[in-house]
C-alpha cells in the first residue's frame, strides 16, 4: 500500500512526514513477507503492538515505528533456512543463525537500501526492518515455567552486556559488568544457549506458548492464538490471532484505553537514512 506522505493528525497525535516514510518502508517489508508466507504455506501474524494497533487504531499505533510479526517455531525455522532464496532484491532476513554479530534472539527482515543504527552503544548496522519473533512452547508446570524464564532473563541480560559498548557510561564501575560478561561469555555462545532453552518445548505440542520477548506476561494457551485470522491494518488485510480480545487483554489489560502522552513511547533512532544502502554507509564510515 502507499501512504499520503504528508504529515497528519491521528487522534491528538501528529504523525510526521518522516515517520510515514518509515511506515511505508515497513509496510513494503510486510508485504514481501506475507507473499513468501502465502506461497510457502507458512503461518505468520501480526502480534504485540502491531496487533494492538490493528484493533485499536486500524493500523500503526500513531507514536509507534515498527511492525511485529510472530511465527510458530517450525515455520520460523523454514523461513530462516530459505529466506535468501525466497526474498527478492534488497530484502534480507538477519538473525543469529546467519550473522554471528547479531545481538537479538529473534529475526528481522530489513531493506538493504536503507541505513539504520538504533542505538550508538549497541553499534549494530543494518536497514529499516520489521521484527519476526519465533513462538515456542513453555512448561505447563508453573514452577518449571518460572525457572524457564529466570534462565531466559539471565541469558538476555548477559547477551546485552556482552554485546554492549562497555564504556557507554565511562571507564568507571559502570564498565565492570559489561567487561566481566565479555570475559565469561561470547555473543555466539549466549545465542546458542538461548536457542537451546527457547526450543526445549515444541510449540505445536504445548498447551501454553509464548513469544519469549514478552516474558511471563506473554504466556497463554495456544488455542488463543489459534489459526491466522484476517484483520485490517492500514487498509491492508493481514493475519492476526484467532482470539484477539483474549490475547490483547492478557498482554495489555484495558487495551482499548489510549495511554497518556507521558507513556506514548517512540523509538529515537541514533542514525537513519532512507536513501542510502547500509553497506554503502559502512564503506564511507569504515565500519
Amino acid at each position: 500500500m502507499k501512504f499520503d506522505l504528508n504529515g497528519e493528525t491521528r487522534g491528538d497525535y501528529f504523525v510526521s512526514h518522516e515517520m510515514k516514510k518509515v511506515w511505508q518502508v515497513e509496510m513494503d517489508l510486510l508485504d514481501q513477507l506475507l507473499k513468501v508466507c502465502k506461497e510457502h504455506n507458512l503461518r505468520c501474524w501480526v502480534d504485540g503492538g502491531s496487533l494492538l494497533g490493528a484493533v485499536r487504531h486500524k493500523g500503526f499505533i500513531p507514536w509507534d515505528d515498527d511492525i511485529d510479526i510472530a511465527m510458530p517455531r517450525s515455520d520460523y525455522e523454514k523461513l530462516l533456512a530459505h529466506a535468501a532464496e525466497w526474498l527478492p532484491g534488497q530484502y534480507e532476513l538477519i538473525s543469529a543463525e546467519n550473522d554471528a554479530n547479531y545481538p537479538h534472539p529473534f529475526a528481522k527482515i530489513q531493506n538493504a537500501n536503507t541505513t539504520l543504527i538504533e542505538r550508538e552503544h549497541m553499534n549494530y548496522l543494518g536497514g529499516i526492518y520489521i521484527d519476526v519473533f519465533p513462538l515456542d512452547g513453555v512448561p505447563e508446570n508453573r514452577i518449571a515455567r518460572r525457572w524457564h524464564f529466570i534462565k531466559y532473563k539471565f541469558y538476555i541480560k548477559a547477551l546485552y552486556f556482552t554485546y554492549r559498548n562497555p564504556y557507554r557510561h565511562g571507564h568507571g564501575p559502570s564498565s565492570w559488568l559489561p567487561l566481566l560478561c565479555r570475559r565469561l561469555f561470547t555473543v555466539e555462545g549466549l545465542q546458542h544457549k538461548l536457542r537451546a532453552m527457547m526450543t526445549s518445548n515444541d510449540y505445536d505440542k504445548s498447551k501454553f506458548v509464548v513469544d519469549h520477548d514478552d516474558g511471563l506476561k506473554g504466556v497463554m494457551e495456544r488455542s488463543i492464538l489459534g489459526s491466522p485470522t484476517p484483520i485490517q491494518f492500514e487498509n491492508v488485510t493481514v493475519m492476526g490471532v484467532e482470539h484477539p480480545h483474549d490475547y490483547l487483554h492478557q498482554k495489555y489489560g484495558e487495551y482499548m484505553v489510549v495511554p497518556p502522552h507521558s507513556k506514548q513511547i517512540q523509538h529515537n533512532f541514533y542514525y537513519l537514512d532512507l536513501d542510502m544502502p547500509y553497506k554503502e554507509y559502512a564503506k564511507k564510515n569504515n565500519r
